[in-house]
């Protein structure tokens, strides 16, 4: 790679302010002084320094929506389990991490970045970034049950924010929720469910802000579209 695009690329400066520094002589490679254009560096082994600092190569950002399936951990390192999220992931090249995370039993919408401030954030809790899921649970809760959830819960010793909860569709023996809540809680909503005698049997998250899984299937990914990414750094 030619020195000047190096520079440029690192986000310094652009590249004619980059040819400019070579000249002046404010740039060593190796520590040896280069004045001349047309001078070519590997990004892998040389050392570029202008002005005495090091500088390399502006890590690409990357954004992906994933639809996680049950049996997979948002962990990146969990010893217990053969199964880790990144495993999904496919030709991306940058350590990437998800945004916040879902139980091994808990599938849909979960992000992946490298972006370290994006992810902060997006799950500090002053920020109260919706998380929306459709839970299947077992049984049918009647209204004043639907209503605890609302007002909030007592879940490991401390009562849960007020939440979004609807009562989708009823079965024989189990029932359909839709649960918006902006809290980040271990295994939050399996708790809550819990807590009024109607435990979870399956739980989906659909959606994180106006971010939405939509038709994306399961166990697939894809990057975010810059109207997502636009409002998500808008947060």
């Amino acid at each position: 790679m030619r020195l000047q695009k190096y520079i440029a690329k690192s986000g310094l400066t652009s590249r004619r302010k980059a040819e400019e520094l070579i000249l002046q002589g404010r740039v060593k490679v190796n520590g040896r002084v280069i004045d001349e254009l047309g001078i070519t560096v590997d990004p892998e082994k040389d050392v570029i320094m202008v002005d005495d600092k090091v500088i390399r190569l502006e890590e690409r950002k990357i954004y992906i929506m994933l639809n996680k399936p049950e049996g997979y951990v948002t962990s990146l390192s969990d010893k217990h389990s053969e199964k880790i999220v990144i495993d999904l992931i496919k030709d991306i090249k940058e350590r990437i991490f998800p945004i916040g995370r879902l139980d091994k039993d808990t599938t849909g919408l979960l992000l992946l970045t490298n972006d370290g401030d994006l992810a902060y954030r997006l799950t500090h809790p002053s920020h109260k970034v919706d998380k929306e899921y459709i839970a299947l649970v077992k049984g049918i809760p009647d209204n004043k049950k639907i209503q605890r959830l609302r007002d909030g819960v007592v879940i490991d010793n401390r009562k849960t924010s007020p939440a979004k909860v609807k009562l989708v569709k009823t079965n024989m023996n189990s029932s359909v929720l839709r649960i918006i809540i902006h809290e980040g809680r271990n295994r939050q909503v399996r708790k809550m469910c819990e807590s009024i005698g109607h435990p979870v049997i399956k739980l989906k998250r659909v959606a994180i802000g106006d971010i939405k899984l939509g038709d994306l299937k399961l166990g697939h990914w894809r990057y975010l579209t810059d109207k997502e990414l636009e409002y998500l750094k808008k947060i």
